[in-house]
């Protein structure tokens, strides 16, 4: 078995500073499987595929390729010895084809040829089941088209140690399937195949074995025929964790958000939302689905009154005065005062919602300083609010008076949903709130949306994992390039009919298809 290990590394460790990164990791991956490499986000994953892929390089510890020490202090001795990683972001020319950015940056010694060149892409394509036209444009591609010229390009290099980064994050359940299908082909041809991510469900569906970090340190490496969820879950954690969503019935479901043929057009012209109509009800979890900027992000902000509407109505029927009032009349401090709260958690958390400079008592009585009725600001109400979310939340800070810019992404967001929920809202937007977050604080705030359902809210999530949306919500919209394409019942729904609706199929098209696959 030991001529078979494609990669080993012995005691490899990074720090930035301080902050330390992989700590005395040792790992082995073998030809001919697929490993996933399973941690929470912060658990060093990333950084520790970047120093075999050439990003990084390790401060201490060995590299060895087909049981031979190497050094590889860049992508392009990586190549050199064999490995390719694809990027969760892709690194390619939308102006180029497919086989343009393959072979961009490549000596050939025969010459250059694309003739010869799309025959090679060709010929791996074929090779291995992908689907992808050489001579198709980038920018007319869609993400799953992209992700595939970025495999081929490693291939087309040499590559027989292939890495992949959260691969799944913006695919589709049938965009999987295919993907998976590639990898197996792979893997059955002689490939060292390393998968980083954290979706329990996918590593047993893919993997043969599963390498686990945990703070930076190597816990262990097991067979996946051998484990499960719950013992994953334990190794990544440190400790057994309840991976159930307890999901109550709607209790006088009333309807409180109801959007009527709203058209959102961006600057350059594009249409962001395209006649989007639908209703969030009170004591309900409605989730929104749809592949990544297929806008969920606009609408959520032409709600809260941060996005301009071209036409259509927002209505909220008002439960304090039984009026109906469109928010499209009003500025977002009154959508905010009205009990309409947005917890927006993008990619740049601190861009929006909070000051990083600001401690986490002072990002509190943002939303409270204009109720002042003096000069003076009063402290202690935040100051409460504030050690309660850390609390509740276990926020990992010296305390509330730390600097919120300090703080660890996933800190950052517990303190913005934190914030919001505790404003006891009418309508709570949720968009990607536990993005970043550990599988324990993502239950806790799956829990809170409970909570918040119960007591009448009602909640619109946005989140990336289907089998999430399917378990937590009641309702399900999907959206596909700014259009609705259907809502369905959360309990009734499927992933595959839902990934069809994400494509652009309506409800009916997608449940006759997702039939006849199953």
């Amino acid at each position: 078995m030991e001529e078979n290990i494609a990669i080993e590394l012995k005691g490899v460790s990074k720090s930035f500073g301080h902050v330390v990164a992989n700590k005395d990791v040792n790992l082995q991956v073998r030809r001919g499987e697929i490993l996933a490499v399973l941690g929470e986000n912060g658990s060093g994953k990333t950084t520790l595929m970047n120093m075999i892929s050439g990003i990084y390089y390790p401060d201490e510890g060995q590299i060895f390729v087909d049981g031979r020490e190497v050094v590889i202090s860049s992508p392009k001795d990586a190549f050199r010895y064999g490995i390719g990683m694809i990027h969760q972001h892709f690194k390619l020319v939308d102006i180029f084809s497919a086989a343009e950015n393959i072979i961009l940056g490549i000596k050939d010694k025969e010459g250059f040829s694309m003739k010869r060149s799309v025959a090679k892409v060709r010929e791996i394509t074929e090779r291995y089941g992908f689907v992808m036209d050489p001579e198709k444009k980038v920018y007319e591609m869609s993400v799953s088209e992209k992700q595939t010229v970025e495999i081929i390009k490693a291939l087309y290099r040499g590559a027989d140690i292939l890495i992949l980064d959260e691969p799944t994050a913006v695919l589709t359940p049938q965009e999987i399937d295919r993907l998976f299908d590639v990898l197996r082909r792979m893997r059955d041809d002689g490939k060292a195949i390393i998968i980083i991510t954290h979706k329990l469900h996918e590593v047993l569906s893919i993997s043969d074995r599963v390498s686990v970090l945990r703070k930076g340190e190597y816990i262990g490496t097991v067979n996946t025929a051998g484990t499960d969820e719950s013992s994953l879950t334990e190794m990544m954690v440190g400790k057994k964790i309840s991976l159930n969503i307890e999901r109550g019935e709607p209790e006088f479901p009333r309807d409180r958000l109801v959007v009527e043929k709203v058209n959102c057009i961006s600057h350059e012209g594009t249409k962001l939302l395209d006649n989007v109509s639908f209703s969030a009800r009170s004591g309900e979890i409605l989730g929104i689905a749809g592949i990544a900027g297929s806008g969920q992000r606009e609408l959520l902000e032409a709600i809260a009154g941060l996005q301009h509407i071209e036409s259509g109505k927002i209505l909220y029927n008002n439960p304090k005065t039984g009026k109906a009032d469109d928010l499209r009349d009003k500025t977002p401090l009154q959508i905010r005062d009205l009990g309409v709260r947005l917890s927006f958690v993008p990619e740049d958390r601190l861009g929006m919602g909070l000051v990083g400079n600001m401690d986490i008592i002072d990002n509190m009585m943002l939303r409270s300083y204009r109720k002042g009725h003096t000069v003076f600001l009063e402290r202690k109400q935040p100051k409460d609010l504030a050690e309660t979310i850390i609390h509740d939340l276990d926020v990992v800070t010296p305390g509330a008076t730390t600097p919120v810019r300090r703080l660890s992404g996933g800190n950052v967001q517990k303190v913005l949903v934190g914030r919001e929920i505790a404003a006891a809202p009418t309508v709570l937007m949720a968009a990607y709130p536990v993005r970043g977050l550990d599988i324990n604080s993502s239950y806790a705030i799956y829990n809170l949306l409970n909570q918040q359902k119960k007591s009448g809210v009602a909640v619109i999530f946005v989140g990336e994992d289907l089998d999430v949306l399917l378990e937590l919500c009641d309702r399900i919209m999907v959206l596909s390039s700014g259009k609705v394409t259907g809502v369905v019942d959360a309990r009734k729904a499927t992933k595959e009919q839902i990934g069809l609706m994400m494509t652009g199929a309506g409800v009916e098209e997608a449940e006759e298809k997702a039939k006849k696959e199953a």
